[in-house]
Parts: C-alpha cells; structure tokens; sequence
C-alpha cells in the first residue's frame, strides 16, 4: 500500500502533467519496489518513493 506522502505527491504531480496536457499513459504502484511510476506523454517517466520524494527516469 502506498503511503500518505506518496498518494498526496501522486496527485500534485498529476494535475501538473494534467495543467501541462499531458497524457497520463500508465500508472502504477509497484508493491514489491514500494514506489509509485507514472508514464506521461511519449516519453516522461516518473518515479515516486516511499518519502514522497520523485524523480524523473532518464533511460
């Protein structure tokens, strides 16, 4: 289960994408990895871990 800090930087960093228009093409928690992914737009991608801290996955 994601915790508070998680879920309420989740939906900040939804609506910015949203405000921006970009697509939100996958989310997900990963239960194994604790960490929250969004996928946004072609190729955005971000991770968000247990401490509400994010960042964005450059490969």
């Amino acid at each position: 289960m994601p915790t508070t800090k998680q879920m309420l930087k989740a939906i900040i960093l939804c609506q910015y994408l949203s405000n921006g228009y970009k697509p939100i093409q996958l989310f997900r928690y990963d239960p194994k990895e604790k960490y929250i992914y969004i996928w946004a737009g072609e190729t955005m991608e971000i991770q968000i871990f247990e401490t509400g801290s994010w960042r964005f996955i450059n490969e």
